[in-house]
């Protein structure tokens, strides 16, 4: 598989060295690593930097040759304390990733883009980006608002991820990555859906484990991965209720190498993309 990962999402209940065996046995060559918690108490893998843990994530990784192309994941939130993050960029530099995801949970706009171009100034000093998310159901919540929040917060390694599920929920079309600096996207999260949104209520269901492979529903996948810059990360993010997780792995790299190669183009990033 020419440089494919995998968001933690899809896998979620494998702890780290487990989710890269079986990644890699499934044909991925890059995970996402779930270090921090969406929310207090919710599912994560803390690692501290400098640890025996991290160094033994790191032989499990260097053994099964599988690259971390991004951690995750903080909310940026109006109690947000940039500095608190010093350990998690540590540990993900550690790693070798690229990136940390964010998301923005700040309804203060002036707040939350200086709290990113203070996160990003933290990141650089790992040589991490920072990589901004929107979802729907979040203060940041589309593409034009993560992109004001990057664009304002004036930072280099600032950009913008593009989850194929949240571009459009959120009302979101492919028309409208033609109006956005290309140097802003540098990661793709790739899964289907039907055309049709869920009921309101059912919305952050979907996303969390209700999601389709690629092709397997009827979103505009096809014109989405052409719009796309050529150079960027891309990753499969497919939860599922109800398929255990070793299953989902398989299907999810198989299905998903078909259907790039089927659309006669994949953006190869891992090999071409560098910290920035």
């Amino acid at each position: 598989m020419n440089g494919l990962g995998v968001a933690h999402l899809t896998a979620l209940e494998l702890a780290p060295a487990r989710l890269v065996r079986e990644a890699r046995r499934a044909g991925f060559s890059a995970v996402g690593l779930r270090l921090h918690p969406v929310i207090p108490g919710a599912q994560a893998y803390p690692v501290a930097p400098g640890s025996q843990a991290l160094r033994e994530l790191r032989a499990v990784m260097a053994g099964e040759g599988v690259r971390v192309t991004d951690i995750e994941f903080v909310s940026l939130t109006a109690q947000a304390q940039v500095a608190d993050y010093q350990p998690l960029l540590a540990a993900g530099a550690e790693l070798g990733a690229l990136s940390l995801t964010v998301s923005g949970d700040d309804d203060d706009v002036a707040r939350l883009t200086g709290n990113f171009a203070a996160l990003c100034e933290l990141a650089r000093g790992h040589g991490l980006r920072v990589d901004l998310e929107f979802m729907r159901w979040r203060p940041v919540a589309t593409l034009q608002q993560a992109c004001t929040v990057v664009t304002g917060a004036g930072q280099d390694n600032g950009g913008v991820l593009v989850d194929a599920l949240h571009l459009f929920r959120s009302g979101g079309q492919v028309a409208d990555l033609a109006g956005v600096d290309p140097r802003l996207l540098r990661a793709v999260q790739l899964c289907d859906a039907p055309l049709l949104a869920p009921v309101e209520e059912l919305i952050i269901a979907e996303a969390r484990e209700g999601r389709m492979l690629p092709g397997q529903g009827q979103l505009p996948l096809a014109a989405l991965v052409a719009a796309l810059p050529a150079q960027l990360c891309v990753s499969v993010e497919v939860p599922s209720a109800g398929v255990p997780a070793e299953q989902r792995l398989q299907a999810a790299a198989r299905v998903t190498q078909a259907w790039l190669q089927g659309r006669r183009r994949f953006p190869s990033t891992l090999q071409a993309a560098g910290h920035s």
